[in-house]
């Protein structure tokens, strides 16, 4: 049996189902082949279900410090049972809205089942051979492990297992202090438990910048996570009560579980990329700029294409290959203008460049950077949170001196956008605003801000780049 169609998707997360939306809006027939259910990772198994019981540990947190609000309450204690069924309906109500676009779309075909890529635009389930003049692949990503350390789902865990636990551990080591392990790491710290953090880099969250990883780190001693950087594991022993882990230098932790959060890998294995002559590295499908691999009418978006695994990013993808196909030509994505955040308390929030990365790219005398308190900001006064917003600036820019002079002779665009505090992510799509368009300082700082609010924060961090602050010293 063979089936032809415009567009055939192979994965239905957040890369393949916007590819097949945004395809059958352009009036194409698609196929989206889908082993589980359409929403994929971040719906069933990540960035969802993680962030509800992030909120439900806000809420915890919340009863727990009350009286500095004047508020006389009590935690009694965490119904996991309770808080999974909240955080399942979460899931449900969005995963039935979603299954109610694809349907209302008319013209993509959802197959079930494990596809396999077959020729460079056909793809084989159950026997059944979809050919698409356009084959896209978007087969998402795996939570890794580290070799010879097996994970069982009970003591020795990954974020999948995490997420269904039904009681709160009493104590949990992580390995990994990248965005999985330090939501966990939060929201575990928040439900009662003993959390130590466990990362081989110099610190939590490396990819961001480093005067984020600082407040962060900061943020945790606070509330007792205790984080040990630098630190490789070496080796993994079970106990009675549960495990005990040994890292480099011989120190050892035990605890009740172990989180095995080393990052995620892509799915592409057995799945006949290598066979067809896909062009991969270390399991990664490899593209342009344009998201095309290597073979005629081939496309990759999402986790399996190299860069950062993100939901968003995917879908942004799927967008623009859907366009890609439909002659389009959208302009190319650019990676750094992804907004990104760790939903911790505090929260982690940035997009653009960090201040090391615009050092090496523009050379350190042509950028500056500017870190504005969040204690000078009325609304995180309000909420009790600390953190900053932080500016990375280019002094040098190609922007004609008219341009320049029109916006009050601003020397040069924000680059970078970096913030710490509860609720930042909040803020993070005016910054993404801010560093796609290349705003001048000034070109922000005329701009009238609510107040009060937390934005008020990248107002005021703009004022003082553009040369006028009135909260904070220059």
């Amino acid at each position: 049996m063979s089936d032809e169609f415009d567009v055939v998707v192979l994965g239905g997360g957040s890369g393949g189902y916007a590819t097949a939306l945004r395809a059958s809006q352009l009036g194409k027939s698609v196929a989206m082949v889908e082993k589980d259910k359409v929403g994929g990772t971040c719906l069933h198994r990540g960035c969802i279900p993680t962030k509800a019981l992030l909120h439900a540990g806000e809420i915890a947190d919340a009863a727990r410090e009350s009286a500095q609000f004047g508020i006389r309450a009590e935690l009694i204690g965490v119904d996991m049972p309770g808080v999974n069924a909240y955080k399942d309906g979460v899931v449900a109500k969005m995963y039935r809205g979603l299954q109610g676009l694809v349907k209302a779309a008319g013209n993509i075909t959802v197959v079930e089942g494990e596809g396999r890529m077959v020729g460079p635009t056909t793809v084989e389930v159950g026997g059944r051979r979809l050919t698409g003049t356009a084959l896209v692949l978007a087969t998402g990503s795996y939570s890794k492990s580290l070799p010879g350390l097996v994970v069982d789902g009970e003591r020795v865990i990954t974020s999948e297992h995490a997420l269904n636990l039904d009681r709160v551990p009493a104590s949990v080591v992580e390995l990994g202090g990248g965005v999985i392990g330090v939501e966990f790491a939060s929201a575990w710290r928040s439900f009662g438990a003993e959390v130590t953090i466990v990362e081989a880099l110099p610190r939590l969250l490396a990819t961001e910048d480093e005067d984020s990883s600082k407040q962060l780190a900061r943020a945790f001693r606070r509330r007792g996570i205790t984080a040990l950087v630098n630190k490789p594991f070496e080796k993994l022993e079970h106990t009675d009560g549960g495990v005990r882990v040994t890292v480099a230098g011989g120190d050892t932790i035990e605890a009740e579980l172990l989180l095995v959060a080393v990052g995620r890998g892509p799915v592409s294995e057995g799945l006949g990329y290598e066979e067809q002559g896909v062009s991969m590295e270390r399991g990664f499908v490899l593209t342009d700029e344009r998201l095309r691999t290597n073979l005629p009418g081939g496309y990759a978006v999402g986790d399996i294409v190299p860069g950062p695994q993100l939901a968003h990013r995917g879908f942004r993808q799927g967008i623009f290959v859907a366009e890609e196909i439909a002659g389009m030509s959208p302009p190319v994505i650019d990676e750094d203008g992804i907004p990104r955040v760790t939903y911790c308390e505090p929260e982690v929030a940035s997009v653009g460049l960090t201040e090391a990365g615009a050092n090496e790219q523009y050379g350190a005398d042509k950028v500056r950077a500017y870190t504005y308190n969040l204690a000078g900001n009325g609304k995180s006064t309000i909420l009790k949170t600390q953190g900053y917003v932080k500016l990375v600036q280019v002094i040098a820019s190609e922007r004609s001196s008219e341009a320049s002079d029109a916006v009050g002779g601003s020397d040069g665009p924000v680059v970078g956008l970096h913030m710490v505090g509860s609720r930042v992510s909040e803020l993070v799509n005016e910054a993404a605003l801010i560093y796609n368009w290349e705003a001048f300082p000034a070109d922000v700082a005329q701009l009238v801000h609510m107040h009060p609010t937390q934005g008020e924060a990248i107002g005021e961090a703009h004022l003082a780049l553009a040369g006028k602050p009135l909260h904070a010293h220059d």
